[in-house]
């Protein structure tokens, strides 16, 4: 793959266009808003990578030598200019779209950056702040197709399952975190209270996950669909609590992103059956 490609982190980035579809999805809205929405959405998540791994150039070393920075195959430079040139893209894009997205895009390129230059290595507040930024993409699509309430709905069920994966990560991160001083919450309150905030996350996300059913929000299809995501944050909570080792969790941590997906689809279908 492409290094410039790949500091995208292109499978997350993916991940945020899926978003904008779904809310084009359970809205059925099909227009090219919809489209140009999604590649915004897409160029803004892989700028915020990009300079993410800018600003994470010396704890990549030790966590994520691979990755294009600390590996040496792009200039730390080059990353930064090629991060503020998609993030000006990405913006021309939204404003494009209507001044409601455009400003989304402003604000959340500004939670990017601070997220990435100061407060990854905060306690907590580097976790919520990428939690709202996955919610803030449901609320993007929301402007677009004019369903900011249904939105808001779905961006809170992202939130929390996007913040108890990024407390995850974090535990899993904690010997290069630790080098450069950071104050994230296992670090800071060690990994078993960290592990238990996050399968706590995890508990309340299952537990509401009926009541898009119960509200008229989703039809049937979608309860069938997201109880299987519901057995794999169970599933991942159980393992995690059990062993919090670096590569246990690094392997929670997709398994988690593979029950995100499903609740994603499970939106989808719960929509259009």
């Amino acid at each position: 793959m492409n290094s410039y490609i790949e500091i995208l982190r292109p499978g997350n980035a993916i991940m945020a266009l899926i978003a904008v579809l779904l809310m084009a999805i359970v809205g059925h809205v099909y227009n090219w808003e919809i489209i140009l929405g999604a590649i915004t959405v897409f160029i803004a998540t892989g700028a915020g990578n990009t300079i993410n791994d800018y600003y994470d150039y010396e704890i990549d070393k030790i966590n994520k030598p691979q990755r294009p920075l600390p590996s040496g195959r792009i200039k730390k430079e080059n990353a930064l200019y090629y991060s503020l040139i998609l993030y000006f893209i990405a913006i021309i894009m939204g404003f494009i779209i209507s001044f409601e997205n455009g400003i989304t895009v402003i604000i959340c390129t500004i939670l990017m950056i601070i997220y990435a230059y100061n407060f990854k290595q905060k306690c907590l507040i580097g976790n919520i702040t990428v939690a709202l930024l996955t919610g803030l993409t449901f609320v993007f699509g929301g402007l677009i197709i004019n369903q900011l309430y249904t939105s808001i709905i779905l961006g809170f069920f992202a939130f929390l399952m996007t913040l108890s994966r990024e407390i995850i990560k974090d535990t899993e991160d904690i010997e290069g975190d630790l080098k450069e001083n950071a104050q994230t919450f296992p670090i800071k309150y060690g990994s078993k209270n960290a592990v238990k905030l996050a399968v706590a996350l995890n508990i309340i996300t299952c537990l509401l996950s009926p009541l898009l059913y119960i509200y008229n929000i989703f039809s049937l299809f979608y309860m069938i669909i997201v109880l299987i995501a519901d057995i794999i944050f169970i599933y991942t909570a159980i393992l995690a609590l059990r062993n919090q080792t670096k590569e246990n969790l690094h392997k929670i941590s997709g398994y988690m992103k593979i029950g995100m997906l499903i609740a994603f689809i499970s939106f989808a279908v719960g929509s259009l059956i």
